[in-house]
């Protein structure tokens, strides 16, 4: 037999092994920065536009390669009218409250602080998931990472400081935009997953579901924005073209050739890339326990779910990624 690579005989599993981390580890880290610089485009578009407008344009701009696609590739929408309304409410949790939510906060604190609380994602996925799933089970390992997850999240706030001031609020929605997602994924993995379309056909009709619910409601509640600069129309077309559409493809491949696992962990790359393009890009100042919160938390989620191993334990059930991962910016 000839192999792909014309080499005739049977490769070997170390040079298997090496294709296969030649073909997504480089995917994986552009993922990692398509998401980690979400945060400073969020905040050049807080300057002129409303969060409304900033959820909007991102939205559609990120619609529009993944339609793309899936017309080349001949896909179909769903066709059920119950499905409709689920993708409706999956839009809501997933896109249009969160990317809403992160844009108040990108106006009230820097874009690398937005990263770090970004970084509680798996940690409320993983707790919603165990209180309305039923084949979600609770373990040692996943309780410990679970807490040591939130104290990180109350480390990053420095509560022994107080809640009050403009950086506790804009912490607030970004921490409130990843419980949106933490609800929105059990959701989705009980009305969405196993209806026969691919996740590319269900990503698309979820970003135009929720590009629709924007066109609606952000006309009632902003003014028109007057003429934007360049910087500004880069960052969302950015937001939404690279943080949605690209980042989707490049999901979606490291999927397929290294595994749901293995893409699962860009989450705890993700806060470091917001750190370093905040501080470097946007010049960002950050007080000692935003960092050593943000760690906390990465480890935290790591152990819930499964990255890492608790002594005397083995590895915990990684959680299921949800099909409308690839529908959202992880910020």
């Amino acid at each position: 037999m000839i192999p792909p690579s014309g080499v005739p005989g049977t490769t070997s599993p170390a040079r298997r092994g090496a294709a296969l981390l030649t073909a997504w580890q480089p995917k994986f880290l552009l993922l990692a920065l398509v998401w980690g610089l979400s945060f400073v485009y969020i905040s050049v578009a807080a300057t002129e536009l409303a969060p409304l407008q900033i959820a909007l344009g991102r939205m559609a701009t990120g619609l529009v390669p993944l339609a793309a696609i899936l017309l080349l590739r001949r896909g179909r929408l769903p066709r059920s009218p119950m499905m409709w309304v689920h993708l409706s409410v999956a839009a809501l949790l997933l896109n249009v409250v969160p990317f809403s939510l992160f844009g108040y906060a990108g106006s009230m604190i820097p874009s690398a602080l937005s990263g770090i609380c970004n970084a509680a994602t798996p940690l409320f996925a993983l707790g919603f998931s165990l209180l309305l799933l039923s084949d979600e089970r609770p373990s040692r390992g996943r309780l410990i990472g679970l807490a040591m997850g939130f104290a990180g999240v109350l480390v990053v706030f420095g509560v022994w400081e107080g809640f009050a001031g403009a950086a506790t609020t804009g912490m607030l929605m970004a921490v409130s935009a990843t419980v949106c997602y933490g609800i929105g994924t059990p959701y989705v993995r009980r009305y969405l997953t196993g209806t026969g379309h691919t996740t590319l056909e269900m990503a698309t009709a979820q970003l135009l579901t929720g590009t629709a619910q924007l066109l609606v409601v952000t006309p009632f509640f902003t003014d028109m924005p007057g003429p934007l600069s360049p910087s500004v129309l880069l960052a969302v077309t950015a937001l939404g073209a690279l943080g949605t559409g690209l980042a989707y493809v490049l999901q979606y491949a490291v999927i397929t050739q290294a595994g749901a696992t293995v893409a699962a962990t860009v989450t705890y790359v993700i806060p470091v890339v917001a750190i370093a393009a905040g501080v470097l890009i946007m010049g960002d100042s950050l007080a000692w326990n935003h960092p050593v919160g943000a760690a906390v938390i990465i480890v935290g989620a790591a152990l819930s779910h499964g990255a890492l191993r608790w002594p005397g334990r083995g590895r915990a059930q990684s959680s299921r990624s949800s099909s409308s991962a690839a529908a959202r910016s992880s910020g």
